[in-house]
């Protein structure tokens, strides 16, 4: 399931088998292109503005690294259905730029989805299952279609866990029936973790420059650090869950990712929004505010963050994460100060049941948008996995236990509302009593469940790779709606650290 971040980073193992002989070629290839895949969303704007670059001749590029990359050579199996539209959308797009109209930076910019999110065009909202494929979603989500009015290109839907992880824990990270295994480009042999691999894996690969996840529980911030790329998860309700295969909406979110803060806050711009269809009680400045707007380089000075105590009370810290000990280094020698903390994690009894009973409750109402699918009801997709269980023929206990559980309104919010106070009350209690702007964990330390069961935000960085070339990272998270505030924190620690690498293509 999508339960256990921590767990699954044990999991460092084994997914792929592939040629070091095809690897090694194919790294070497990749030194010699123009490296225009990786560029930031403002250096690629610069280029369209010069005349140097058009979007159909990015789509074209990206398109073509794809077919070189995701279904040959390495195999990275991040996509799992390029849009067919897209090079007649960048075409519309760059005439409107001809024509003196820009509708913002995003204009022209490819942009891949996660598989669990409705899009009205040709392309599956499938989230990666064969139950789920037919016909296609009536209407986009809320935030698809707020990026197709800020001019981006929706380039193609990306892999994921199948139905977010919450399928059976037997199921690996990345893996859907409907598209297979998505691969690690860093390191092809290690997961690309869940449920949101095939966002992060193919921003790594230089698929596209922005990619939309979702999570539940780590399914940004986990494909997002093992991916080395910035994942946003957001407080839960900044962002709209309309059009979006649903766990639960106590804590479904989508969310950017990318791999710079910029382009994560140019993203998460061009995403919020009010929705009638999804209202939450948020603070009203929030729909108005510029994630861009507090970026500075020196955004640490003088800020209190919190950090494990671990790392300055002993050789236990540096030992287990030598990368997260050089990153508070980094934050120090900007001016934060570091205040050692505990996260305790109150291990919130039911949360199991919780998401079983959010499963029962909110995946029909998504069904019941979907017309003419072979499996319109949770009973009919149990029925249909078990006939069609896929290749390998994984189970489907938790989606059976979603289906076999009694629902009651008021023991369903009763449940939420013990495992919310819970868990917020932790982070509170730290940032209250030491005074605290931010905090930062590492992902080897117990606790990194604590942010999304509070539905708080939190932004996982790259803080490099360790010695198996496998990357490494610093999550940041702090209070509800402190976006801004976070994201000019990671801002001026990426600007200090410089720690994101390009992936190797491993075996």
């Amino acid at each position: 399931m999508d339960v256990s971040f921590n767990g699954r980073m044990t999991r460092l193992a084994s997914i792929v088998v592939l040629s070091m002989a095809a690897s090694a070629a194919y790294a070497h290839n990749l030194i010699s292109e123009t490296r225009l895949e990786y560029l930031g969303v403002d250096e690629l704007n610069q280029r369209m503005e010069r005349g140097q670059l058009s979007s159909v001749m990015l789509v074209r590029h990206l398109l073509q690294r794809i077919e070189r990359l995701d279904k040959q050579g390495p195999a990275i199996n991040a996509i799992i259905e390029l849009n067919p539209d897209a090079l007649d959308i960048a075409q519309v797009l760059d005439k409107e730029r001809q024509g003196g109209h820009v509708r913002g930076p995003l204009h022209g910019i490819p942009v891949l989805l996660k598989d669990n999110i409705d899009t009205s065009d040709s392309m599956q909202t499938s989230a990666g299952s064969l139950a789920l494929v037919g016909q296609p979603a009536a209407q986009d989500a809320f935030i698809v279609q707020r990026l197709r009015d800020a001019g981006a290109v929706i380039l193609a839907k990306t892999n994921l866990s199948e139905w977010a992880n919450f399928r059976d824990p037997a199921v690996p990270d990345g893996w859907s029936g409907r598209g297979g295994q998505t691969r690690n480009p860093h390191v092809l042999s290690v997961t690309p973790c869940g449920s949101s691999a095939g966002s992060g894996a193919a921003l790594a690969a230089g698929f596209a420059p922005l990619t939309v996840g979702t999570e539940t529980i780590g399914s940004i911030i986990c494909p997002a650090s093992l991916n080395g790329v910035v994942g946003i998860k957001p407080t839960v309700g900044l962002l709209s869950r309309s059009g979006m295969v649903p766990v639960t909406y106590k804590l479904d979110t989508p969310g950017p990712m990318a791999r710079t803060v910029r382009d994560a806050a140019l993203l998460l711009n061009a995403m919020r929004g009010s929705d009638p269809n999804d209202p939450i009680n948020k603070p009203s400045v929030i729909d108005a505010t510029d994630y861009t707007a507090l970026l500075r380089t020196d955004a640490l000075a003088g800020r209190r963050i919190g950090f494990p105590l671990k790392f300055g009370t002993s050789a236990e810290g540096l030992e287990s994460d030598p990368q997260f000990s050089r990153a508070l280094e980094v934050m120090q020698a900007a001016g934060a100060i570091l205040v050692p903390v505990e996260l305790t994690d109150p291990l919130s009894e039911q949360v199991d049941e919780a998401l079983w009973m959010g499963i029962k409750r909110d995946l029909p109402r998504y069904l019941a948008t979907r017309t003419a699918m072979s499996a319109p009801t949770l009973d009919a997709i149990v029925r249909f996995n078990e006939a069609t269980p896929g290749d390998p023929a994984y189970g489907q206990s938790v989606l059976s236990a979603a289906n076999s559980i009694d629902f009651d309104e008021r023991t369903y919010n009763a449940l939420w509302q013990k495992i919310r106070h819970e868990n917020a009350s932790v982070i509170d209690d730290l940032l209250n009593t030491h005074q605290l702007d931010a905090l930062v964990l590492d992902v080897g330390s117990p606790g990194l469940n604590v942010i999304p069961l509070a539905g708080y935000p939190g932004i996982m960085m790259p803080s490099g790779v360790d010695a198996d070339g496998v990357p490494t990272s610093v999550f940041f998270y702090g209070a509800p709606w402190s976006e801004a505030k976070l994201l000019a924190l990671a801002y001026g620690y990426e600007q200090a650290a410089h720690a994101r690498q390009t992936p190797a293509f491993k075996p």
